[in-house]
């Protein structure tokens, strides 16, 4: 028996534990039907097969998640720092007991490949030891003094929230932002994205197995025009997190306006990979190849466009289409596959879609540019050369294995490219000059920058975008700006004169 088959066999007994029953939403600790009864089906990209039934909330299901979230938030914000460390140390303990069946239900609900999801779970389990770690002191503050007052700061957890998920690779991202939320004190009402709802009920089942309180974190799925416009607008929701299209942010941020609900957005991203002629261009290609062709390209700080100086961009994109040639797509379960299925159909449409753009704008496809196979939504990696920054395959989230490259002059010219997009979440520099790495840092419109690197993150370090690539910034003391409110208690030292008035 081959390993795939083996993988095979693991994941459909993983998969008929994970969908026994349909997936529920799970409520002040219990898993529970749509009120409505309704569900809708959540379909395998693999082969488009129905792996379950899944439990299609609305208004009245987050009205019952939310009153959760409320009645169980004084215990939870009131617990001390340290026991809630303690509780989600146990939580990622529990996550790394099950990271297998986790793995192996997200390539089978997303398409992602094993190679890239079989340290997903380990991730998540990362993100909650991290934020654990910093909850015994999340509440602290400083404390200034003038000759007359003592004033001291400190941090209190905001109240319940919410926290929308996206269907690529969703379990990790689904920890970096509950496992904040949870160590600052807040409750979560959770909407996982209907594309891929699976692993959002093994956390919930992880979380209280390790000893979260019931309603402390919730799962209502379902679709964003109700389940997720109820979440957004309701009054006892004091903060939304968001992972998403930055059209469906901007939704969001007018649907809270009414409750002045703060609002956390990591949004779309048209990133860009700048290769300068005195660089390793032999590093650089295999950085920039991995960051378009990795997770099917469905991430926002995928380089997806390649931008090279003239002198070297024929030998750069001939490199890089020979990598894109050698890329294994397949099934997501077979160790050897670095490109799986695309999430869903309609996704795989919208990507499929862009190859006869790129041809009317008159781009040259120079490597990919097809579909894989009959069965499932199986995308070749695809290089665009011979493009410009004012094509749309320049200048739209296309979210896929598709690389557009475009050639420049000079530093001036690659900084305007760099910037002449609508988003602004991440760069990639490639150069050994460190006088132009200072110059161009320092003026490309971005969140975050790696130069001579690829994407390697770090805990601590704040994570975001600007323009429309989002607000605000997870990751260290950051995420728990965002979960917590800071407040000021002002002490007299020493009596002071009071102003008198009709005296």
């Amino acid at each position: 028996m081959s390993i795939l088959e083996e993988n095979m066999n693991k994941a459909r007994s993983y998969m008929r534990a994970a969908s026994e029953g349909g997936v529920l939403n799970h409520i002040n600790g219990e898993s529970v039907p749509a009120a409505s009864g309704a569900t809708f089906d959540t379909v395998s990209p693999v082969d488009l097969s129905v792996l379950a039934k899944v439990a299609k909330g609305g208004v009245e299901d987050i009205d019952r998640a939310v009153a959760a979230a409320k009645a169980a938030f004084p215990g939870w914000s009131k617990t001390p720092g340290a026991e809630r460390r303690k509780i989600l140390i146990k939580v990622a303990e529990a996550i790394e007991a099950r990271a297998e069946e986790i793995a192996f239900t997200e390539c089978m609900d997303t398409g992602q490949a094993l190679r890239f999801m079989s340290k997903a779970a380990i991730r998540g389990a990362a993100n909650f030891r991290y934020f654990a770690d910093q909850a015994p002191h999340a509440e602290d503050g400083q404390v200034t003094r003038t000759p007359t007052q003592m004033n001291t700061t400190s941090k209190r957890p905001i109240g319940p929230v919410g926290v929308i998920t996206p269907w690529n690779t969703p379990f990790m991202l689904s920890t970096w932002k509950i496992a904040p939320a949870l160590a600052s004190g807040c409750t979560v009402v959770h909407k996982p994205a209907e594309f891929s709802p699976m692993t959002a009920k093994l956390l919930v089942e992880i979380a209280e197995s390790a000893g979260l309180p019931k309603g402390v974190l919730n799962v209502v799925n379902g679709f964003g025009e109700d389940a997720g416009k109820r979440l957004t607008e309701h009054p006892d929701i004091k903060a939304i997190a968001f992972v998403g299209e930055s059209r469906t942010g901007s939704m969001i941020m007018a649907q809270g306006a009414a409750t002045l609900k703060r609002v956390h957005f990591e949004l779309g991203g048209k990133n860009p990979v700048i290769i300068f002629d005195d660089a390793d261009i032999d590093r650089a290609v295999d950085a920039a190849t991995f960051m378009i062709y990795s997770l099917n390209g469905e991430r926002c700080t995928s380089s997806s466009r390649l931008l090279v100086q003239e002198s070297i961009y024929e030998e750069v994109t001939k490199r890089v289409a020979e990598v894109a040639g050698r890329i294994k797509v397949g099934h997501p379960l077979d160790p050897e596959t670095v490109v799986g299925p695309l999430i869903h159909p309609e996704h795989e449409k919208k990507v499929l879609s862009y190859f006869e753009k790129a041809r009317e704008e008159g781009a040259t496809i120079a490597a990919g540019g097809t579909k894989v196979g009959e069965d499932g939504c199986y995308v070749a990696p695809t290089l665009f050369t011979g493009a410009r920054n004012d094509m749309a395959i320049a200048q739209d989230e296309i979210f896929g294995p598709v690389l557009t490259a475009i050639p420049f002059k000079d530093e001036d010219e690659a900084l305007a490219m760099a910037n002449d997009v609508q988003y602004g979440l991440a760069a990639y520099l490639w150069t050994n000059d460190l006088n132009r790495a200072m110059r161009m840092t320092d003026n490309l419109e971005a969140g975050m920058m790696w130069v001579n690197s690829e994407n390697i993150r770090h805990l601590p370090t704040p994570f975001g975008g600007v323009k429309s690539s989002g607000i605000g910034r997870d990751g260290g003391d950051w995420s728990f700006d965002f979960y917590m409110e800071t407040v000021n208690v002002s002490f007299p030292r020493a009596t002071h004169k009071i102003p008198k008035l009709g005296g």
